[in-house]
């Protein structure tokens, strides 16, 4: 598999460090909050990063980290009058909510950052000793111009970065680059005892320490969105390899945006949307649907008709899957396995080894539809349907998609009036089945009529 680096800025060889497995983490939200659909994407495209890993036999370890305290978890507790814990506790519940509604599967742990506050103390401590941290105030500040790969993942000569930078008035750091480790504690905020005093870590050095205690010092694949490469991933790599003495992460993979209607969402311009705001008019899987239909790395544009679109596919794919089952009730023992079900495979497998193309991955999965409906239609035996349905599950498995088939059972007075039409059609008396038809079509039961017999759905 190959994997465009943002380190490297190409697409390199996946080649994890023990064979067999990946180690990966991903950033999680901070809880303060619903999540929106922008968090949605890193969500359902590193799930499927995943599945497709576990799927090709790699044992994979996937870590995804809530920031439960923030600046932000903070002003909202003080702003409802809660602590900051009782918001966190809130919003990680309303994100499970939300994550299993777009079918995301639960990572292999979800750690807290105040659940490692004695790992990030212990990594700042080394970081101190080693002369790369220094005490201001009550704050704790990492030197960026003492690591000097420091840019080595945004590419950009810490000069440009320092030049872009500010040093606010009253602003105690060095030098304009460095940045917070350990936050001094401030009246009505949350606090831990520390070798520098009363307080909370920096955002940066939560996921430094998340990620080493779960993963090891240096990761396979780190998994975020295009807005965190600086500072938020920079500032990990530098704080990690300088307090570990090796690389941090051999792999980085970064979503990109996505635009409403055109435009980059924002709450200013009002076109900010939470996934449970679109989920409770569109449903979940649409919004899973958008967030793979596109290649992971480019924009993707958010609009109701995309949406739309979105839900007329997995209307083909459910309809397919169902087609499939209900030719089975009727099929002929027999029947061989098409060569086009192995050549579909191989097209979503070099798609998705070809830097995670979900957008390919998903046309050579309609290519299998196709191939499907043809053959269903054509009369396809009872092992051919098997095969079918096998592939069609495999792939929809590593998309994430097709989750909520339902199968209905009928009632016995529904399936009596049933049986009594398909004997009148034999008896050629057409009225009484019609009758019988138009009394099913007042219970809102839609026969259809097919080569394999009478399918129904409820209208």
């Amino acid at each position: 598999m190959k994997i465009f680096n943002t380190l490297t800025r190409q697409k390199d060889e996946f080649i994890p460090i023990k064979e067999g497995e990946a180690k990966i983490y991903a950033c999680g939200p901070t809880v303060y909050n619903y999540i929106h659909i922008g968090n949605a994407r890193p969500l359902c495209v590193f799930d499927v990063l995943r599945r497709y890993l576990e799927w090709r036999g790699y044992k994979v370890t996937f870590v995804q980290n809530f920031t439960d305290i923030d600046d932000k978890l903070i002003r909202k507790a003080n702003e409802e009058g809660i602590t900051v814990k009782e918001v966190a506790e809130r919003y990680i519940k309303e994100f499970w909510v939300d994550a299993k509604g777009l079918n995301v599967r639960e990572a292999s742990v979800h750690p807290k950052a105040t659940e490692n506050i004695d790992e990030i103390i212990r990594i700042i401590s080394e970081l101190y000793e080693k002369g790369y941290a220094y005490k201001a105030g009550g704050d704790v500040y990492f030197r960026a111009k003492n690591f000097s790969d420091y840019g080595k993942l945004s590419h950009q000569p810490l000069e440009d970065l320092e030049a872009g930078a500010r040093i606010e008035t009253g602003d105690i750091k060095e030098d304009p680059m460095d940045f917070c480790l350990w936050k001094g504690a401030k009246e009505g905020e949350p606090y831990w005892e520390s070798p520098w005093g009363n307080g909370r870590p920096g955002w940066h050095i939560e996921c430094s320490a998340m990620a080493g205690r779960y993963l090891g010092k240096t990761i396979d694949i780190h998994c975020g969105g295009l807005d965190l490469i600086f500072p938020h991933h920079e500032n990990e790599i530098a704080q990690s390899e300088c307090a570990n003495g090796c690389d941090f992460a051999h792999y980085w993979m970064h979503n990109g945006f996505i635009n409403v209607d055109n435009h980059k969402m924002s709450k200013s311009l009002n076109n900010f949307f939470t996934v449970r705001d679109v989920a409770n008019v569109y449903g979940y899987e649409p919004i899973r649907y958008l967030m793979i239909s596109s290649q992971y790395r480019g924009p993707i544009n958010y609009s109701v008709d995309i949406l739309e679109q979105g839900k007329n596919a997995l209307d083909r794919l459910y309809t397919c899957r169902d087609n499939i089952d209900f030719a089975l009730k009727n099929a002929q023992e027999g029947g061989d396995i098409p060569a086009f079900i192995e050549s579909r495979k191989n097209e979503f497998i070099t798609a998705m080894e070809d830097d995670l193309n979900t957008a390919d991955a998903l046309a050579a999965l309609f290519g299998l539809v196709r191939d499907i409906n043809t053959a269903v239609a054509d009369g396809a035996k009872k092992a051919t349907l098997e095969a079918f349905a096998k592939a069609f599950d495999e792939l929809t498995e590593v998309l994430g998609l097709v989750y909520n088939r339902k199968t209905e059972a009928l009632d016995s007075e529904i399936e009596e009036l049933i049986e009594q039409r398909t004997a009148a059609r034999k008896a050629k008396d057409f009225k009484t089945a019609d009758q019988i038809r138009d009394k099913l079509k007042e219970m809102g039961i839609i026969l259809e009529d097919t080569p394999q017999g009478v399918k129904w759905t409820r209208a």
